[in-house]
């Protein structure tokens, strides 16, 4: 699992309490092996997490994968049932339960932050969660058990309350739910997506209240040559492209992003048409008409390696028949070694370097180049301009996609509006 762990106290408290007193009942026997079954596969799912990660770690073999997803997928299933039923009765004793039902949710939130800053170490980061998560659950098994005598039901009839419904417990669970933990992981989330953006594109892309905005920034050398780049989207409203078009002079050379498939490597084709019309926004290719000589400078897909163009035609599979047990089963199956790094040299390393070569051949023949490519570029391309003598005289700031409320979708500033800010 990827993510942290619940903190674990430094001592376990004594077993739960246990009531031999207490008759035997359909529902109770039922509400046993449930809640057995749980911490079964919790622990399984523990277990070969652990082992998938140690041979991935020290070896770099993935030969756990399908089973670690199969066991995860149960796992958290039966965790999405087991919390809802704590909400509903006060039988399942929730010390024991509820850092075994929010561990992964959990982890999978506190793991973001590792995402962004040290996606490096991802590797060790995940088996660490793993080997807390092995250690969670046999710890609870212990608490449960009064020791690790592996009895079946791992969880007894007699360990459970009495009482099976509470009118009392359910309020707490769903006020608790709806007014603390839904909105604290919102705020979480979108904290993290503007650190995210922050981060990745050195400060070209922010999340401001107003919307998404991007930084477009002016370079200038000795010789009077300039060069701007503009982050892009593949969608935006209509005003933002409207006014970076109109904001080019006419005689500027425009080196514009678009990897070309002669060969058609790729078996299927991505649009943004639904994603564009779901947020009331536009789409690049149909608003974005820059003034200047357009050039193409980006590559082809055949100077891909084999493993990129697999994975590319992976994605637009899934886009073009969306996420079934069919895409999901070929996405946990596809893991070749050393992908990332491949994958990130070719979209990313590979067409930067093809531009720069395409920059520093037009340097001779305009005054003014203009960069208009995605924002992930951007990083990359700003410090080989400072390396060629280039420097930054100018800032502004556009919104490319303004938050508004569901009513108001399709004006949101007009072709007049206030979507350039100049610093």
């Amino acid at each position: 699992m990827i993510g942290a762990p619940p903190t674990l106290a430094a001592t376990s408290p004594p077993p739960l309490p246990q009531n031999p007193n207490r008759n035997s009942s359909p529902v109770g026997e039922l509400f046993a092996f449930l809640l057995s079954l749980f911490i079964g596969f919790f622990l399984a799912d523990a277990v070969v997490c652990l082992v998938d990660d140690s041979l991935i770690l020290l070896f770099d073999i993935h030969v756990l994968t399908v089973i670690r997803g199969i066991l995860f997928v149960f796992a958290m299933l039966m965790a999405i049932v087991i919390y809802g039923l704590m909400g509903l009765t006060p039988m399942i004793p929730k010390r024991l339960f509820l850092p075994l039902t929010l561990f992964n949710p959990v982890a999978g939130l506190v793991v973001v932050p590792c995402l962004i800053y040290f996606y490096g170490r991802i590797q060790q980061v995940a088996w660490s969660i793993s080997f807390a998560q092995v250690i969670l659950a046999l710890t609870i098994l212990r608490w449960g058990q009064g020791g690790f005598k592996f009895r079946w039901p791992l969880v007894a009839e007699n360990q459970l309350g009495v009482r099976r419904f509470s009118w009392g417990n359910l309020s707490v669970f769903l006020l608790v739910n709806l007014f603390v933990l839904l909105p604290a992981v919102m705020v979480y989330l979108v904290l993290c997506g503007a650190l995210a953006m922050d981060h990745f594109s050195d400060g070209f892309v922010a999340l401001r209240p107003e919307g998404l905005t991007v930084q477009a920034r002016k370079y200038v050398r000795n010789d009077g040559k300039t060069i701007q780049l503009l982050p892009m989207s593949h969608i935006g409203d209509s005003d933002f492209y409207w006014k970076l078009s109109q904001s080019f002079p006419t005689n500027s050379i425009i080196l514009m992003e678009g990897v070309s498939d002669k060969r058609h490597l790729l078996t299927n084709t991505i649009t943004y048409k639904r994603m564009a019309t779901t947020l009331g926004v536009a789409e690049q290719q149909k608003e974005f008409k820059p003034r200047g000589e357009l050039v193409r400078a980006d590559v082809d897909v055949e100077q891909f390696a084999g493993t990129t163009i697999d994975f590319l035609n992976l994605v637009t599979l899934i886009h073009s028949k969306g996420v079934n047990a069919e895409t999901v089963l070929k996405l946990v199956e596809f893991s070749p070694s050393h992908f990332e790094e491949q994958l990130f040299d070719d979209l990313l390393r590979k067409r930067n370097r093809r531009l720069m070569e395409e920059i520093h051949g037009r340097l001779s023949q305009s005054e003014h180049i203009i960069v208009p490519w995605g924002a992930a570029h951007m990083p990359e391309i700003a410090r080989e301009i400072h390396k060629s003598g280039f420097r930054m005289i100018e800032t502004q700031e556009y919104v490319a996609i303004r938050f508004r409320s569901a009513g108001n979708t399709s004006k949101s500033a007009g072709k007049g509006g206030d979507s350039g800010k100049p610093k």
